[in-house]
């Protein structure tokens, strides 16, 4: 942040549609490194360093101060430092990476402990919600950046598919767009929201409607993102393949502990034929065992921390379900895409080029003394060769 003051946004990490909303958003990161616990600034001196001294992050603050006035802009840097020692202060502090990676996990545990249910396309959230926890531990925090197609590509869908998902999503108040990047070559600027606690599953939440004599208590709901991030870009979870909730039920599952047909139903809030028919897949394919009515994680996809998408097991499963390629394709297809959107977006910048035409020829102007040579041009104003303007007749007479 020190540089950022000094050097102004080099990274161009606070992009806006002009310079203003680039210069307000760059104003607000400085507020909010000012007011950190245990070293926040005064108004003062934020003030200060902003104004008062030519440093290349105040940019913006001076320019207000020319336009608006001296009162006017200390008032408004004033606001906005209150303004962000209130967002501060309502969020846990960030004081390194490891701190980043605490937040992450709190929310990677709320986010498991929703209820997801199939219907509505709330299994393709919670997929979308666990490919954005991996790149939030890549980016030490909530925020982060994603564009439609890499998003895509690691959910193992089509764009509309995932489009509709972050629509669901911003709909529920679990996901905030900060930045578009249609119409640009950046990616989107995204912000995880955690989930309330009164919208979480607790271990004692209601029992299913057909549970014996409506008493007993339903497991909570058992939803390992990492495993799901793991298995949904692989082609055997294809649509057309094992789908979704082939890989929520592998989630869900461990080479020791069984889990009967109820439990994972009640888990993944699906019926109790979906369930059946998608573990008699499973087992055909090798990827479950069942033993004595329990259902294990066959151990050639076990890993140190859940199921891993080992490749070898995996690869002849998609085959299998005719969806082998499906992933390579679509790639294929989204990295033509890019070229195509690049390739546009140079020649419309080379269309915006019109080649002026130069009215004005050369020779007209002596170089040394820029005296206008030629006859013909007397009385002309041709310190723009390609916009030449008569003078008036009390000039040109002089």
């Amino acid at each position: 942040m020190t540089r950022l003051l000094l050097e102004g946004d080099t990274e161009s990490r606070y992009p806006g549609r002009n310079d203003s909303e680039e210069g307000y958003r760059l104003t607000m990161a400085l507020a909010a490194a000012a007011s950190q616990p245990g070293r926040a600034w005064a108004p003062a001196d934020f003030i200060h360093a902003l104004i008062y001294t030519p440093t290349e992050g105040g940019r913006w603050a001076r320019r207000l101060r020319s336009s608006k006035g001296p009162e006017y802009a200390e008032a408004k840097l004033t606001g906005m430092l209150l303004k962000a020692r209130e967002h501060v202060s309502a969020e846990p502090p960030l004081a390194c990476r490891q701190s980043g990676w605490e937040v992450v996990s709190r929310a990677r545990a709320a986010f498991e402990t929703l209820v997801w249910r199939c219907r509505g396309g709330e299994d393709t959230d919670l997929k979308n919600i666990s490919v954005r926890l991996e790149l939030c531990e890549r980016t030490g925090g909530l925020d982060h950046e994603l564009s439609l197609r890499r998003q895509a590509e690691d959910m193992g869908c089509a764009k509309q598919t995932a489009a509709d998902s972050n629509r669901r999503l911003m709909d529920r108040g679990l996901l905030v767009l900060e930045a578009s990047g249609a119409g640009s070559e950046q990616s989107s600027k995204w912000r995880l929201v955690v989930p309330k606690e009164s919208e979480r599953a607790e271990a004692g939440h209601p029992p299913a409607a057909d549970a014996k004599g409506g008493q007993g208590r339903v497991p909570a709901v058992h939803n390992d993102t990492k495993s799901l991030a793991r298995l949904a870009p692989h082609d055997a979870f294809h649509r057309y393949g094992h789908g979704t909730t082939g890989a929520r039920l592998l989630a869900c599952l461990d080479v020791a502990e069984g889990k009967s047909a109820t439990e994972l139903r009640e888990a993944l809030g699906v019926h109790r034929t979906t369930v059946r028919r998608r573990l008699d897949l499973l087992m055909a394919d090798g990827l479950v065992v069942e033993l004595e009515e329990l259902y294990y994680l066959a151990e050639s996809l076990a890993g140190p921390a859940g199921v891993e998408p080992v490749a070898e097991v995996l690869d002849p499963a998609a085959k299998e379900r005719g969806t082998a390629g499906a992933g390579e394709r679509r790639r294929h297809r989204h990295a033509r895409d890019r070229a195509n959107y690049l390739r546009w977006r140079s020649e419309k910048r080379l269309r915006r080029q019109v080649e002026r035409f130069r009215l004005v020829p050369e020779g007209v102007v002596d170089d040394r003394t820029g005296e206008i040579i030629a006859r013909e041009w007397h009385g002309w104003d041709v310190s723009d060769p390609f916009r030449p303007v008569p003078l008036p007749d009390w000039a040109a007479a002089a």
